[in-house]
């Protein structure tokens, strides 16, 4: 089984959790910044840790890290460390991860979308309204 995954997502599969093979992409998703996170990276490239904190400024240090390191756990990102001082750290998408920017570009554009009529159907009742 592959070294790049999460001991807990191994351990589901393994012992046959998951119901469906959709529930192991969710699991890879799972957490409330990782979709974002996975975005940046795949469509924007590199970032260094900072770069990534100045991007979701509601995000904690330790959230941040620990999004971070499953991921990397996962196999989908990887973290390059620089021998330098101070140290230079740097996040990208693997060659699995970019598997899932198709999925991610998607999930974008429809809630793109899905924003953009709800908005419209906010303003039509707002003008029937007045």
């Amino acid at each position: 089984m592959s070294e790049t995954l999460r001991d807990e997502i191994k351990e589901k599969i393994l012992n046959g959790y998951y119901n469906c093979e959709k529930e192991l992409t969710l699991s890879i998703f799972s957490g409330k910044w990782k979709i974002v996170i996975l975005w940046h990276l795949g469509v924007e490239g590199t970032h260094r840790f900072s770069e990534l904190q100045r991007l979701f400024p509601k995000i904690s240090h330790k959230i941040l890290t620990n999004q971070l390191r499953e991921l990397i756990e996962d196999g989908v990102v990887q973290r390059e460390v620089y021998p330098e001082v101070p140290p230079k750290v740097e996040y990208s998408m693997t060659e699995l991860g970019m598997t899932l920017l198709p999925i991610v570009e998607m999930m974008y554009e429809w809630g793109k979308n899905r924003m953009n009529e709800i908005k419209q159907e906010m303003h039509s009742e707002n003008d029937k309204n007045n």
